[in-house]
């Protein structure tokens, strides 16, 4: 036939039918084959209308016979009643309240498929607005009836038809698995999958084709990542095997507590990998407060001691300071070269940042021009092209999940060879996502917290149902000072007169918030009202809008006790670390993501007081909201958290289409339920790539990428978690 899955839709459906599906995404033949049925409707499952019970959830076919708009009587606007029969003559109402988004699809003599919840009203069983699917002459001789993803401008009805026609047009297309694979995992063509997934017969049907088409994706995801780990590895790296002495040596020597199992663990993976004259690229994922600026260090002075360099990369500039003066901190005389009381073998640290003063970026620039700083801690500052180096043999990337594909190669690429490059995360990770979203870096899990951390009680103050409890929390906070310790106070916005956005890595989405819900809480809006609340405290304010010399005199007040309590946004959500701080407020808590919110309680508990942390809502019970916030406070254990995260968000969330901007092409993959075939096709994808580097053998594999990835810069969301 004429047209394939590359051909423009306006060839085998026609131009009219082809622009009404242009909104949707659905340009060629193959977009229009990849949207998938989000259901079916099994025609040998459906009630009758006279054996429905209420309370129970029915599916029926049935004729619209009357359709009435009437004006609703308690309140505004209007509905529409609906009166519908079906084949053996049994009548149900149906009742839609919006009226204005149903009225053109339902009319008299409209045949379609109605379901939802049975009620009653006035003894008479009934439907409140119900989904429905238009149904034609055809759809009466099919076992299953498709229901597709749509939108107000085209019906579920309209997509089945365009894509029925497409596929009488096409021959099956070629399939780009290689055959053995299909036979060893039992898996249809590709033409057959396309064609059952979108016209099933049968139960099996449905899936043997949603099988074989997760198996496409995960693949695609799989040989992306294996390709991606090839270039890397392709590159030289300075090897930096340990000496056995040196800087590495002395700063283990001159420390007041052993490490943890895991730290030495992860740490001789880590020095291993360094010894290697391929780059490194390694993920260490811990939990809050598990140690991994220690692995880091160590990590950075064996590199040092090889005569490299090593840089960090932070996410906020109050992180890279916060970093910087821990590293000095940890490695005293060590890390004070051409300072009077320096050792001997000193080394030096340098911050650069995008919004220090001229003299002082200039300066920072030369020491990590010429070498005279062997650590450089930075921003995305370190990633511009004015920023060089004398011998980088090492990148650490903080909070990786903030940064994307081209932030971590920018640094990779500097210079003849490749640096090595650690990633971390207090972000555990759950395996499934960790093959999917890393799975070009290798994973190192950091299992256990060093000695001194305290617990964490952590409570849901539910303003909804005791409004009155907001006095207990400033209550607490007072209490917590009284003892001698500090506290903070974190809302999800700045504030001000300026244009504000809520500082949240990735806001949650909450289907029944509702759309009237008043903004985030602002840290600039309530400070004069927890002034009142907490008069007679030290109070200070932090934000990412502040200069950064003010962000770090703050910061370093805060740290020095010189404040009781701090009133922040999330820039004091990873790496702060100020022992004496025991109490933590969230307000609005349901904004913040659950990892987020894991975070911020690492901020208490890092020395030897127990923490506090309260979880300020106004959302009612038994919203998704709530759940999260229930899910926090049943348990400080990250990797719990994780499990409980991707159950409770949205699988494109996780996956990363609603981040990259674009669409994805991942329809089906799903983290939770395709385990299996993601860590099989991760063994597949490593295979094809050792065997068949740039797949030349394979272009079928080679377009798999592209139709399942996009472009490039549609890719770059597989390094965010």
């Amino acid at each position: 036939m004429d047209w394939d899955t590359d051909s423009r839709l306006a060839g085998p459906i026609g131009k009219k039918a082809a622009d009404v599906l242009a909104p949707l995404g659905l340009e060629t033949v193959g977009d229009l084959l990849r949207h998938y049925p989000r259901r079916y409707v099994d025609r040998g499952r459906l009630t009758d209308i006279a054996g429905l019970v209420p309370g129970e959830h029915a599916t029926v076919v049935a004729q619209v016979e009357k359709a009435t708009l009437r004006d609703m009587r308690r309140r505004n606007g209007q509905m529409l009643q609906v009166v519908i029969r079906d084949e053996k003559g049994g009548q149900l109402d149906c009742t839609f309240f919006s009226p204005h988004k149903v009225r053109r699809f339902i009319h008299p003599g409209v045949r379609a498929v109605f379901s939802g919840k049975v009620g009653t009203f006035n003894k008479r069983p009934q439907l409140t607005h119900p989904q429905f699917e238009a149904l034609d002459e055809t759809d009466s001789l099919r076992p299953f009836l498709s229901v597709y993803p749509s939108s107000s401008k085209i019906t579920s009805q309209e997509i089945a038809r365009s894509v029925r026609l497409a596929l009488e047009q096409i021959d099956d297309p070629t399939d780009p698995l290689p055959e053995a694979l299909r036979q060893r995992e039992r898996l249809p063509e590709l033409g057959r999958a396309l064609r059952r997934i979108h016209v099933p017969e049968s139960e099996a049907d449905i899936h043997a084709a949603r099988t074989r088409l997760v198996w496409d994706e995960a693949l695609g995801v799989q040989l992306a990542l294996a390709l991606r780990r090839h270039d890397a590895l392709a590159r030289p790296a300075p090897a930096c095997p340990s000496t056995g002495g040196g800087l590495l040596a002395a700063f283990d020597a001159d420390l007041p507590f052993p490490l943890t199992e895991g730290q030495e663990a992860v740490g001789a993976e880590i020095a291993a990998d360094l010894a290697r004259e391929h780059p490194m690229n390694r993920l260490v994922q811990g939990d809050v407060g598990a140690g991994k600026t220690i692995v880091a260090l160590r990590a950075m002075l064996q590199v040092l001691d090889a005569g490299k360099q090593a840089a960090m990369l932070a996410p906020t500039e109050v992180l890279a300071a916060q970093h910087a003066r821990s590293l000095r901190g940890m490695l005293g005389a060590l890390g004070r070269a051409g300072e009077l009381d320096a050792a001997g073998n000193a080394t030096s640290i340098t911050l650069l940042t995008g919004s220090m003063g001229a003299k002082v970026k200039r300066q920072a620039l030369l020491d990590a021009q010429s070498g005279a700083a062997g650590i450089v801690v930075g921003t995305h500052a370190l990633i511009q092209d004015t920023v060089g180096f004398a011998d980088l043999g090492l990148v650490v990337v903080d909070e990786q999940h903030r940064f994307g594909v081209e932030q971590r190669d920018a640094l990779r690429a500097r210079g003849a060879t490749a640096p090595h490059m650690l990633v971390m995360t207090a972000t555990p990770i759950p395996r499934t996502v960790a093959m999917t979203v890393y799975g070009d870096l290798a994973v190192s899990e950091l299992k256990g917290l060093p000695r001194g951390r305290s617990p964490v009680a952590t409570t849901v103050v539910p303003l909804a149902e005791h409004p009155g409890w907001i006095e207990r929390v400033w209550q607490r906070i007072r209490e917590e000072v009284e003892r001698g310790h500090q506290c903070y106070v974190v809302c999800p916005r700045v504030g001000g007169t300026e244009k504000d956005e809520p500082e949240l890595e990735e806001p949650p989405k909450d289907d029944d918030a509702g759309d009237d819900r008043r903004p985030p809480l602002a840290v600039l809006d309530i400070a004069p009202m927890i002034d009142e609340k907490l008069a007679g405290l030290r109070v200070g304010i932090l934000h990412g809008k502040l200069p950064s010399e003010e962000k770090d005199a703050v910061m370093r007040a805060f740290e020095r006790a010189e404040l009781d309590v701090l009133v922040a946004t999330t820039v004091i959500e990873v790496g702060v670390d100020v022992p004496n701080a025991t109490g933590i407020v969230l307000l609005d808590a349901d904004r913040f993501g659950l990892s987020q919110l894991h975070q911020l309680r690492g901020r208490v508990g890092r020395g030897s007081a127990a923490g506090l942390c309260l979880l300020v809502t106004e959302m009612p019970a038994a919203t998704a909201a709530r759940e999260r916030l229930d899910a926090v406070a049943s348990t400080t254990d990250g990797f719990e958290l994780a499990r409980l995260d991707l159950e409770l968000r949205r699988e494109g969330d996780v996956l990363g289409s609603s981040q990259s901007g674009s669409r994805s092409g991942l329809k089906l993959l799903s983290l939770l339920r395709h385990g299996d075939v993601i860590a099989k096709s991760q063994v597949y994808a490593r295979d094809l790539v050792e065997s068949d580097p740039d797949l030349h053998e394979h272009p079928r594999l080679r377009d798999l990428v592209g139709e399942t990835l996009g472009d490039e810069e549609r890719a770059a969301y597989l390094d965010k978690a």
